[in-house]
């Protein structure tokens, strides 16, 4: 007969309890993972999938209860662990919608907006058109399998353990947070420039033919070479989410060596 004593049940138990609230964490902040269009239970079905895929390769966890308030404390840092990876990867994605809406409020689109269930709020047009594309060129680049491959290394280079954090790891992803705006403003730079000068030389028509009307004549002047410096951009838009996608994976992976440091 098969006995299975409370204790060998604590540690079945801790080696995928731990484990799955790194995971779900990361899947609650992460982008593709954190799509609003995706069942919680789906998402928890996924999370439990890879879990499950990842515990025999992860380095032995401590022999804790997880219902005892040092398991719940664990489970408390694992998950705590996930958001700070996810957030990290999502100042990426945040970056383009600072872009976006950058453009829309130089092309006079900011008042184009419509209810997006993401951000549970209104969105720039332009802003949800740059997120979509982004989304694209991260699936095509393999980034939802290169951030699951982050996760899994991440119990090598952070291990699970009942010892807190390294303050060192929030100061990291809150000093990554600056390319929100640095990135945001170069992503949206060309566009902007030429906006500038296209409203430049709308100044100086307004100056030499005062009956000019600059409010009926300039709006659409902006709307359409906004358009067209959009358009030559975008075949360029995928190299430079490329790096900043590389840029984004290297700060991750500095946030998880900065978070394990004594």
């Amino acid at each position: 007969m098969i006995t299975v004593t409370s204790a060998q049940l604590d540690a079945w138990l801790a080696t995928l309890m731990f484990p799955l609230a790194r995971v779900l964490g990361l899947f609650a902040f992460a982008p593709i993972f954190a799509n609003a269009g995706m069942p919680r239970r789906i998402r928890l079905l996924i999370g439990l999938a890879v879990a499950f895929a990842l515990v025999p390769g992860l380095p032995p966890v401590p022999a804790v209860s997880p219902g005892s308030w040092s398991g719940l404390l664990i489970m408390a840092q694992q998950m705590l662990i996930g958001i700070l990876f996810g957030f990290t990867l999502r100042i990426v994605f945040a970056a383009v919608d600072v872009a976006g809406d950058m453009i829309g409020l130089q092309m006079g689109l900011s008042f184009a907006v419509f209810y997006d269930p993401q951000n549970a709020g209104q969105t720039a047009v332009l802003g949800e058109f740059l997120g979509l594309l982004t989304t694209l060129i991260f699936l095509a680049m393999n980034g939802h399998l290169l951030t699951l491959s982050v996760l899994a290394e991440s119990f090598h280079l952070l291990p699970i353990g009942a010892s807190p954090i390294s303050s060192r790891g929030i100061a990291a992803a809150v000093s990554w947070a600056a390319v929100l705006f640095s990135a945001g403003l170069l992503l949206a730079l060309p566009v902007v420039a030429a906006l500038l000068i296209a409203n430049i030389a709308m100044g100086v028509l307004s100056r030499v033919a005062p009956q000019l009307n600059l409010f009926a004549v300039g709006f659409p002047v902006t709307i359409v070479a906004g358009f067209a410096v959009l358009t030559i951009s975008l075949p360029y838009f995928g190299t430079a989410m490329g790096r900043l996608f590389d840029q984004g994976f290297f700060a991750l992976r500095g946030v998880i060596q900065a978070a394990g440091a004594t």
